[in-house]
């Protein structure tokens, strides 16, 4: 297994890249030095890192586009993990321009850097490139069988501008592998929930709704389903895949955690002692996907990951109890960011 002493990781005062630091420092000592690189975007929060060790983690305010300044840093590294991303599917339905620009444009310039300093590269992707699957109700006998989940051979059909531009970023790597030798894996993995989630994102909006007195929101029917997975578990997959996965090699990275939207909003209701009713149906969003379901078994058997958060129920009050007692880190943003919705009908 390679020793990574010096780590860079791309987005990592974000959702799931700030989780994916505070779990290297917890569980890997070896790694002497970790450079946090984010543009800091509305996304990307200083205080995703606090209380982090400084002579450990060092935030560089940057964007990934910046050849020179990736270059800089690259070449004192071992490895890169790429979280830096566009990533909210209704603002790329509004503007889609800089989905291509950090996903795509971003991508390259790291995959070069790394190609050039022959350094490990690990790219953080989602199954939103597959498109959707038929709602289970749909499928014949209800069950799992053949092309009833996605699998690292699946098609890709990305049906919104973010998920084509995240397509588009994995085909570079994939093509940067073969042409270059590029040491690349790449894991394309389900939905994250946990703490530091932007309040964009569908659970925390309606857990900071219901602490904020607004009503929770619910797009459509709330029949569409995604593949929950706690950040935690996806963090400690990363990390076995940037350590024992075969260079080339695309893993999935989902934990079994189908539910529809509306099971989640009543869970989140309950949970937090509100009536199963009390919310507000608002406008589907423009091509909107069905459903998600991950086929983790090449992770699971060939690297032996497992999911240790398995009760969604227990998650979500973890997520809950954690958004309570961290009003602070999301007060100053709710209004704006309702606003935006209320702009689009949402």
């Amino acid at each position: 297994m390679p020793k990574f002493r010096n780590i860079i990781v791309t987005g990592g005062a974000g959702f799931i890249g700030s989780n994916f630091v505070r779990y290297i420092v917890a569980n890997h000592p070896e790694v002497a030095h970790i450079t946090v690189l984010d543009k800091l975007t509305y996304a990307g929060n200083p205080a995703n890192l606090a209380g982090l060790p400084k002579e450990k983690v060092q935030l560089v305010v940057g964007d990934i586009c910046d050849q020179d300044l990736v270059d800089q840093l690259v070449q004192k590294a071992d490895a890169v993990v790429n979280y830096a991303a566009e990533s909210h599917n209704d603002n790329s339905l509004i503007d889609p321009a800089p989905f291509i620009q950090t996903n795509i444009v971003g991508t390259t310039v790291l995959i070069n850097a790394c190609r050039k300093y022959d350094v490990r590269y690990h790219h953080i992707s989602t199954d939103e490139v597959y498109g959707d699957l038929p709602l289970r109700e749909n499928l014949p006998g209800h069950g799992d069988g053949p092309g009833e989940k996605f699998t690292p051979d699946a098609p890709y059909r990305p049906s919104s501008p973010y998920s084509a531009s995240k397509a588009s970023s994995d085909m570079l790597v994939r093509a940067w592998v073969r042409s270059f030798g590029l040491r690349a894996t790449i894991s394309n993995c389900s939905n994250n929930y946990g703490p530091y989630q932007h309040i964009e994102k569908f659970i925390p909006r309606q857990i900071t709704n219901i602490l904020s007195g607004i009503r929770p929101k619910l797009y459509g029917t709330g029949k569409n389903v995604r593949d929950w997975i706690h950040t935690s578990d996806h963090s400690r997959a990363v990390w076995q895949i940037l350590t024992a996965g075969k260079i080339g090699e695309t893993y999935l990275i989902g934990a079994d955690g189908e539910k529809n939207n509306q099971e989640v909003l009543a869970l989140i209701l309950e949970l937090m002692g509100q009536p199963g009713d009390a919310y507000d149906h608002v406008k589907d969003r423009p091509g909107h996907d069905l459903r998600y379901a991950i086929d983790a078994t090449k992770l699971r058997t060939e690297l032996g990951w497992r999911p240790m958060i398995t009760d969604f129920r227990q998650g979500l009050q973890q997520t809950i109890n954690w958004y309570s007692t961290h009003q602070d880190w999301w007060r100053d943003e709710k209004a704006a960011v309702e606003a935006r919705y209320r702009q689009n009908g949402q």
